[in-house]
């Protein structure tokens, strides 16, 4: 008898558990006769983990043996609901989709109905929005009805793009469909959160998103490498990048180069001037001097030495001019 009570009880959380889920569940008003036992019906110690009602969501509204009454309504921008045979609006925004069941049967109990049963179900659920932007492969709102983190935020969007940077930012805009379970911080600090990507993907860095969080994925950032290089242009910054990796990354110097002079052009902040920095290669080179970091849109200027050009002029006239002017002789 133990056994078969204990399965009895196991099947009866089970099948309780599914009607949850599914939305469901009628709500029944308890009994005003007397001697009746049908007492508030108790919620889920859990209730927190379900879905909230929101502003714009689509409810579909059943009352059994009155198919007169049900009606699919959406929410109204005041977060209330209008219905058949009702007087007044009821609200419907925070409510899970139980709560909201037991608040209509008791408004028609109380003018029209002799213990009703309600059932709400949440058809379009389109309060919970998060919007992902930038260099990512699919941007655009994501309508999602449960707890979501960061990377799995970013892999609905396809990930980060092939121009997609080393950091990510989440704006906590905050938003209506929170209902109070999720406090609003005034701190700027708390607002704008950054990240690195890679620490995200690799689960060193993780984030419970909330509704209205807007997720930023920046483009990377880029410097300018020109002069005597090999390959002058832009170079991506992916990662910190340092004076040495820009250089490497525009295939090298090329002949007679002015190492110990290479100038770092840097916008000053807030402001139209820039600065120069200049930078002995030699002496970073023989670990005299620190490899500097790089800026966003820093400019590298590579100049070539006068006399190294001048002396590999004359060389290639010596190689080259001899040979080629005594073959031209009559």
């Amino acid at each position: 008898m133990i056994y078969r009570s204990h399965a009895a009880a196991i099947c009866a959380i089970l099948f309780g558990g599914l009607l949850t889920v599914t939305g469901q569940t009628p709500a029944k008003v308890p009994s005003t006769q007397s001697g009746a036992d049908n007492g508030p019906v108790a919620m889920n110690p859990i209730q927190d983990d379900k879905y909230r009602i929101g502003y714009r969501d689509k409810l579909s509204i059943q009352v059994y043996r009155h198919p007169d009454l049900n009606k699919t309504v959406a929410v109204e921008p005041n977060g209330t609901i209008t219905l058949f045979r009702l007087s007044e609006p009821i609200n419907a925004v925070c409510k899970t989709e139980s709560e909201l069941a037991r608040e209509i049967a008791l408004a028609y109990q109380k003018d029209y109905l002799k213990n009703p049963e309600v059932s709400v179900t949440a058809t379009e659920q389109m309060s919970q929005s998060f919007a992902v932007i930038g260099a990512v492969e699919k941007p655009g709102h994501y309508y999602i009805n449960r707890r979501v983190r960061l990377l799995e935020l970013l892999a609905f969007a396809g990930g980060p793009s092939k121009d997609a940077g080393s950091t990510v930012l989440v704006a906590r805009t905050g938003s209506t469909s929170n209902c109070g379970s999720i406090k609003q911080s005034s701190d700027e600090n708390e607002a704008y959160l950054t990240f690195k990507i890679r620490d995200v993907q690799e689960g060193r860095q993780t984030l419970d998103m909330k509704p209205g969080d807007i997720v930023s994925v920046r483009e990377a950032d880029v410097v300018f490498v020109y002069g005597n290089v090999n390959e002058q242009g832009q170079v991506v910054m992916k990662q910190p990048l340092t004076l040495t990796q820009a250089i490497a990354s525009a295939k090298g110097f090329k002949a007679a180069t002015a190492k110990d002079k290479v100038r770092i052009i840097r916008q000053k902040t807030d402001s139209i001037e820039r600065q120069e920095i200049f930078v002995d290669l030699n002496a970073v080179n023989k670990g005299k001097a620190d490899d500097p970091y790089l800026l966003p849109n820093d400019i590298v200027a590579v100049s070539e030495d006068a006399t190294k050009s001048i002396l590999l002029n004359v060389k290639n006239v010596m190689t080259q001019g001899i040979p080629s002017l005594f073959y031209r002789i009559p």
